[in-house]
């Protein structure tokens, strides 16, 4: 597989090279010189696989000669070793599909365990990687429990400080072991800025073998491709027709990886880039006007992101296909909005979180006759219990995976969001 650099055209690598780079030069993203296609008559085989089965033929489009089918295969296997996706029906025509079944109850488990096993597979020589990552909430908790325990691999996690749930940061700030945590004193886009300046500094990212665990990661979005043909298989030949995703946004890695199984040949209709308050993509779609605002926080916490790293991809990818942004759907939902949208689903017999909510809104005011839509669960909604529960007055369970944690210490250290304080813990520790 190749994959060039979105900022330097010139700078072309392999797969292997991409995964333990992270980033290009000049923070550059890596995308793929090839967009394979899958025809009809194939996706129709495809589509009867199982998950496992069918992920390793997906992968194995992209990722061809660099690893055997076989030991993809095996790889993707103890990837996604965990309960699959599920389609819940919310609505006749409004389906969720459920990506919260994960060892941490979100999407990421997805990207974040394949790009574990990818980290463990290519690492021939087992030299130490250092892995630098920003969360908004639930990135660190997938990473975080990907590597847990990995030899030779060291974990750094910035979020900021009071913008996560108190479960989001339960689940991933109490490991230890080679796992470390730093609360920032600043938004997601100061932890992101961090990272990026981190890997500006080719001396330091040589220095500790620095790579990173974002959706910047051409791995971890390969892998949730995925999950989109699952979805897929899940529905009737009609439903299949006009088929309508609306996906929650933050960094944009899952639209991204939406978009790109739309490429591959699966035929999906249309997709809704879902937003909070930190609209800058709706606004820009809007008016053409790329105007990123300071990031506020909301209830959606895991989307208060107001410099997405992935749209970048989306536009290469618009450009690559000679397809039209202006038909990419798009909204944005306020706070108060999503209280009323998380009261109408619970009435609907659904308990969900806000992520999802937003996702449920959208599709909701935007779906046409004829449409058929699925809005993608993001996250269990035991993972904002305090948010939800004061909303729907109806208490949450918690499921296994965070009542074993609940009553653990946090172990985060605290910086202000200045990257000779980051280098300084990053070259000690």
């Amino acid at each position: 597989m190749k994959l060039y650099n979105l900022k330097d055209h010139r700078e072309q690598v392999d797969f292997e090279t991409a995964v333990k780079l992270g980033l290009g030069r000049q923070q550059g993203l890596f995308f793929p010189v090839k967009l394979p296609i899958i025809h009809s008559d194939e996706l129709s085989e495809i589509l009867k696989m199982d998950f496992i089965t069918r992920s390793t033929e997906i992968l194995s489009k992209f990722i061809y000669h660099e690893i055997s089918k076989s030991e993809l295969h095996k790889h993707v296997k103890k990837a996604f070793s965990f309960k699959h996706p599920i389609k819940t029906k919310i609505t006749e025509n409004i389906h969720c599909f459920e990506l919260f079944h994960g060892p941490t109850l979100a999407f990421k488990d997805f990207g974040a365990r394949f790009m574990a096993q990818m980290i463990l597979l290519l690492n021939k020589k087992n030299e130490s990687v250092t892995i630098l990552t920003a969360t908004s909430g639930d990135t660190g908790a997938a990473v975080a429990h990907a590597f847990y325990g990995m030899k030779n691999v060291r974990v750094i996690i910035l979020y900021p400080k009071g913008k996560i749930s108190e479960l989001q940061e339960k689940l991933f700030c109490t490991l230890d072991k080679n796992i470390k945590t730093i609360s920032i004193n600043g938004s997601f886009d100061d932890c992101q800025k961090l990272v990026k300046e981190a890997f500006n500094d080719k001396k330091l990212k040589e220095l500790i073998g620095l790579n990173s665990a974002n959706s910047i990661n051409i791995s971890r979005l390969l892998a949730q491709i995925c999950y989109y043909f699952e979805a897929f298989s899940l529905i009737s030949e009609e439903q299949r027709k006009n088929l309508v995703i609306a996906v929650p946004c933050g960094n944009f890695g899952n639209l991204t990886a939406g978009l790109l199984s739309k490429s591959l040949g699966l035929p999906i209709k249309s997709f809704i880039a879902c937003t909070n308050s930190n609209d800058t993509v709706p606004r820009f779609l809007k008016n053409g006007v790329w105007d990123a605002k300071k990031t506020v926080s909301t209830i959606s916490n895991a989307m208060d992101i107001s410099q997405p790293n992935n749209w970048t991809r989306i536009e290469e990818l618009f450009h690559r296909k000679k397809w039209n942004l202006k038909e990419l759907r798009f909204g944005s939902v306020s706070d108060s909005s999503t209280k009323e949208t998380l009261k109408e689903l619970f009435e609907l017999g659904y308990i969900s979180e806000p992520h999802a909510a937003i996702a449920y809104r959208l599709l909701r005011d935007q779906l046409k006759k004829n449409e058929f839509g699925l809005f993608l669960g993001t996250a269990h909604p035991a993972k904002f219990k305090n948010i939800v529960e004061k909303i729907l007055k109806n208490e949450i369970l918690l499921p296994d995976e965070l009542k074993s944690r609940v009553d653990l210490p946090l172990l985060s250290h605290n910086i202000n969001p200045v990257f000779s304080k980051l280098k300084k813990f990053l070259l000690e520790k």
